[in-house]
């Protein structure tokens, strides 16, 4: 099981982001919000492109934007090993897929807790990952929609039956009980505030995997 350790503002980034180069954690996920596509605490590119100043771990970057040409290309720029959009802006999605794969990254669709994952389906052959969002995107700290569990569950039997090589990822409400609810399920975890609220890191980190 691979952990994605996410932090929460701009004012804690630099100090979570240090602690965790410090842990096993395999990626640092960054979310980036706009304001265009959710609302939600928005931390500027030229802030997150310090990452790299204060940790080697790869990022694992999910952009909620509508502005997807623009942002890709800058965080092209960074180490990332995934980029995922969102499969609710609807348009262009080969196009995207196709931008993020030309960098060498490797390209992830997110999809909202409202939206059936049998949409995706166009998309299986193109992709590396799909990424899960338990919670409603934008807000970190919200309690884990119990019905993904049968969501991902359902997802990880369609995508194993059409031997697709696709990582599963779960984002939202994470933490030592939910993880046990979708486990079975998935390839990777994404957590924010149950990791970097801790008093141990790399104790919430094991408790994950």
């Amino acid at each position: 099981m691979k952990v994605s350790a996410s932090f929460l503002s701009c004012k804690t980034m630099i100090p979570v982001v240090s602690k965790l180069s410090a842990t096993d954690i395999d990626y640092i996920h960054v979310d980036f919000i706009d304001g265009s596509f959710v609302k939600g605490k928005k931390i500027p590119f030229r802030k997150l492109k310090q990452i790299g100043k204060y940790s080697r771990k790869r990022l694992d970057v999910h952009l909620m934007t509508k502005r997807l040409k623009k942002y890709i290309k800058k965080f092209s720029q960074l180490d990332c090993e995934y980029i995922t959009f969102h499969l609710e802006i609807d348009k262009n999605i080969e196009k995207y897929i196709d931008l993020i794969h030309s960098y060498g990254i490797k390209c992830g669709l997110a999809i909202n807790p409202n939206t059936d994952f049998k949409k995706l389906e166009p998309y299986l052959d193109m992709i590396d990952m799909v990424l899960v969002m338990a919670v409603e995107p934008g807000y970190g700290g919200q309690e884990f929609i119990k019905e993904t569990v049968k969501k991902v569950k359902s997802l990880h039997e369609y995508i194993t039956k059409r031997e697709n090589a696709i990582v599963i990822s779960i984002d939202g409400g994470m933490n030592q009980e939910t993880i046990k609810k979708v486990k079975p399920y998935i390839d990777m975890v994404v957590s924010g505030s149950y990791i970097t609220t801790s008093n141990n890191f790399q104790e919430s980190i094991n408790s994950l995997r």
